[in-house]
């Protein structure tokens, strides 16, 4: 049978999934340092989150392409919490980002057109791209002290196919806001070269310390002089992956032309259902219970890291600095593949993510999740430093 060359993607198992697999399926003791779903971390969720599913307005169909007003309103309000004011018109409800960037590179791009999307960064951003006939055009975040956007770098990217530069603020996994400076810098390349710009904040709440607040700022509340459009979810927002909601707002020049679009888009669909419309307001008004414990536990983990990292006084890894999200960066000797390390260390009953997942060099690189629970986490990283010190002076 004739497949589409858009899924023409290699399906097969890798050796490294196939043997983790093998693990779980041997009933084999394992500390996952990969978790990335907040229901599965010993979270406490209150049980009256469910109550809103039994709403009977969710027995009416009412199709709004937008999404329904009271769930729009929900947003904006929720934005207006972060400093930004914006209008309900220009939200549109989709059930994921993933959905949500679908409907993006179907606005902004035709095929074979060109999207900037910095790396490390999501690895399903490729899938997506495939999945549209758009093509990535990846730039490097660089590390001086801290991640940073290459600039130059993306202002080379650009070729007469560029539609869209993607930002994803703050980034997953590095933990790197988008600085007030950087904006602006982007801000004007994209007005110069005629460009969309896609912001992805679904780690916005999850700040790690409160300094710089104006790096930390939402994109809505920026003053964009261009085309943007920010997508985000209650996936990490309300850390319920489960119930599939999110959203993109539109907010720049060309807004009213925009969301007409959109909406023949989401109409054409139909995605969203109405249990998760009616329930998104007590959802979102509820968020910081789980917040607040995810954020515990990042700090938590991020501070059990740096006191293993120095009482082992390792010069083998190095934890790279992180201003917020899930996750931590490795920085470990480049002696061999990252695969052959991550699969010596899933013999030793540990699981961690090697840094060409997220699009780091195929060598050197460890990302560890910080929403592990603790015991697991710290028992998992100093199997990791004993693994790498006794590779390194071998």
């Amino acid at each position: 049978m004739p497949f589409s060359r858009r899924t023409d993607w290699n399906t097969e198992m890798s050796d490294l999934a196939r043997a983790h697999r093998a693990r779980l399926d041997a009933g084999l003791p394992l500390l996952d340092l990969t978790a990335s779903n907040p229901t599965r971390c010993g979270f406490e969720y209150s049980a009256e989150l469910l109550a809103p599913l039994l709403d009977r307005a969710a027995l009416d169909y009412e199709p709004n392409p937008r999404g329904s007003r009271q769930a729009r309103e929900a947003i904006r309000d929720y934005y207006s919490s972060h400093g930004a004011a914006i209008d309900a018109d220009n939200i549109l409800l989709a059930t994921s980002t993933s959905e949500a960037y679908s409907y993006l590179f179907k606005l902004l791009c035709d095929p074979d057109d060109e999207v900037i999307v910095p790396v490390p960064g999501y690895p399903l951003f490729d899938y997506l791209a495939d999945a549209e006939l758009v093509r990535m055009a990846p730039t490097p975040l660089v590390y001086d002290h801290g991640w940073q956007l290459d600039l130059d770098s993306f202002e080379r990217s650009i070729t007469d196919r560029t539609r869209a530069v993607v930002l994803v603020h703050p980034n997953n996994p590095t933990g790197h806001f988008t600085s007030r400076d950087e904006a602006r810098i982007v801000f004007d390349l994209c007005e110069r070269r005629g460009l969309a710009l896609i912001v992805d904040e679904v780690f916005l709440d999850y700040a790690l310390d409160t300094d710089c607040v104006a790096d930390r700022l939402t994109f809505l509340a920026r003053c964009p002089t261009v085309p943007t459009f920010v997508v985000s979810g209650i996936s990490k927002v309300c850390g319920l992956p489960q119930m599939k909601v999110a959203w993109i707002v539109a907010c720049g020049p060309g807004v009213p032309e925009a969301m007409q679009r959109l909406e023949v888009l989401a109409d054409t669909y139909l995605s969203m259902n109405t249990p998760m419309q009616c329930a998104l307001p007590v959802w979102l008004r509820k968020r910081e219970s789980v917040q607040r414990q995810i954020l515990a536990r990042v700090r938590g983990n991020l501070d059990a890291l740096d006191r293993l990292l120095s009482a082992t006084a390792t010069r083998w890894v190095t934890r790279l600095e992180v201003e917020a999200g899930w996750y931590a960066v490795l920085r470990i000797p480049a002696l061999g593949p990252d695969e052959e390390t991550v699969s010596a260390l899933l013999e030793r009953g540990v699981w961690v993510h090697p840094g060409y997942f997220f699009g780091m060099a195929t060598s050197g690189w460890l990302v560890v999740s910080l929403l592990t629970p603790a015991d697991t986490f710290a028992a998992g990283v100093r199997e990791v430093l004993d693994w790498v010190a006794g590779r390194a002076t071998a």
